[in-house]
């Protein structure tokens, strides 16, 4: 386990310490943040006052990059609310950045003395608020404080990226929690970078004074007087590739995706007329920029996204996992969303010429439920049914939720109109013969199809 820093005296702490998890998307990584109030200098946590736990996945946390939670007491009962934000660590930067920062002429805070001045700096994150990263000590009594020198890596500070918005926030420290906010200012690693050669002068504003006062100028100054570059050399490293790896393809050419694409996709093909099948991938950094990407042509050409045959799927495949970076998280909605647009447009011709069926083949458990049981909900009145299989050893137990046979799927905006999913975990069927396989995940696709024509008064196409 891995602890943040104690906070004193306050209902509503924000800690600054990081954890660090690696994170692996084909896994259902388990997580529980449990808080205590801490009243003594022991290691151990027997001997404090236990305030919660939450438990979650790191796939919910890395898919919300801002996941918010009850608190759980041990009655049970919900009391108090944690929140936690995710960031991708970069690997391209370890260099740690040392800053000295020193304020002049501060506002005075205290009625009995000056104002006890801190630094807390924060960071912008992905949806343009800020998390706190680091705080200072406390200079005591004192309107012209010098902070000592800290080092932060610049992974933290701005994850290699010299222009994010860094915001820097001054506070006089008060006993009972209720600390007194100077100033604020903005600015940037690469503007920081500026007192290499000279001392770098912020003006320290208060907003609320700002917008009272018409002559107001500022709070102070705070000064960056020296920043400093180093390397940090124990560099973290991604996880390697692996030969017990799901998509490891081993000498004859086959792995569990391969497989159950070849079971379930050898009898589909038969019932295609042009043996075009249109194959995509989803959360994966691909190239040219290798941006993670929920929906993507697995020969990335996206005017013209079809494999001839179930061969040529394989092949896509093939060639497309030597050329990505396998990623996260396992959403699955675009991918049921895009084939449901062609099964809509499918229905503009009012005849039973073309049914849908997509095949997904993943290995995590699905971290955009609620959007998902939308998209099925919504794909269940076209003409497609959806058959997912589960691959390797992941808990796939959210996933049965999706097939409808225990009842009606709903959401958010209403219920499914038809059964429209079939689940399988695959590793059920691993000692069987493909067409055991095949023959469970599509046995339920005829009378889908029959239900959607008899629902929608279309008769079947008559053969020539």
């Amino acid at each position: 386990h891995q602890r943040t820093e104690k906070i004193n005296n306050t209902l509503c702490p924000e800690f600054t310490t990081p954890i660090t998890i690696n994170y692996y998307f084909e896994l259902v990584q388990k997580v529980k943040i449990s808080i205590y109030d801490i009243d003594n200098t022991t290691s151990q946590l027997d001997d404090d006052d236990f305030l919660g736990e939450f438990e979650t996945t790191l796939g919910q946390i890395v898919s919300n990059e801002t996941c918010k939670g009850s608190l759980k007491l041990r009655s049970k009962k919900l009391h108090g609310t944690v929140t936690i934000r995710a960031e991708e660590i970069s690997n391209t930067n370890n260099d740690i950045v040392a800053l000295e920062f020193k304020g002049e002429k501060l506002d005075k805070k205290d009625m009995f003395g000056k104002s006890d001045p801190y630094l807390e700096i924060h960071k912008m994150s992905s949806d343009g608020t800020y998390m706190k990263i680091h705080k200072t000590e406390i200079i005591k009594n004192t309107l012209n404080p010098i902070w000592k020198a800290f080092r932060i890596p610049i992974r933290t500070l701005c994850n290699g990226d010299y222009d994010k918005s860094l915001k820097i926030c001054c506070y006089d420290y008060d006993n009972d929690g209720g600390h007194d906010l100077i100033g604020i200012f903005t600015t940037t690693l690469t503007e920081m970078f500026r007192a290499e050669k000279n001392a770098v002068s912020y003006e320290c504003i208060n907003p609320k004074k700002q917008a009272k006062k018409k002559s107001y100028k500022n709070s102070g100054h705070i000064i960056l007087e020296k920043i400093k570059i180093g390397v940090d050399f124990t560099a973290s490293n991604g996880p390697p590739q692996k030969i017990n790896s799901l998509h490891y393809i081993g000498q004859n050419g086959r792995n569990q995706y391969l497989d159950a694409l070849i079971s379930v996709g050898n009898v589909c093909q038969d019932y295609d007329t042009d043996k075009l099948f249109p194959a995509f991938g989803f959360g994966a950094k691909i190239p040219p920029n290798y941006q993670v990407s929920h929906l993507f042509p697995l020969n990335f050409n996206p005017t013209n996204p079809y494999a001839a045959g179930i061969a040529g799927v394989v092949e896509a495949y093939q060639a497309c996992i030597s050329n990505i970076q396998l990623y996260g998280p396992t959403n699955i909605s675009p991918i049921i969303n895009h084939i449901a647009g062609f099964a809509r447009e499918a229905m503009k011709t009012s005849s039973a010429a073309n049914y849908f069926i997509l095949l997904l083949l993943t290995d995590g458990v699905i971290t955009d439920m609620e959007a998902t049981k939308k998209a099925i909900v919504d794909a269940s009145n076209l003409p497609m049914s959806i058959i997912i299989v589960g691959v390797g050893g992941a808990d796939f137990a959210a996933m049965e939720e999706l097939d409808g046979d225990d009842g009606v799927l709903r959401c958010s905006t209403g219920a499914a109109t038809r059964d429209i999913v079939q689940f399988v975990p695959f590793r059920q069927f691993i000692q069987s013969s493909p067409e055991v396989l095949a023959q469970h995940v599509l046995a339920e696709v005829p009378r889908q199809l029959t239900q959607h024509y008899y629902k929608h008064d279309i008769e079947p196409l008559r053969h020539r």
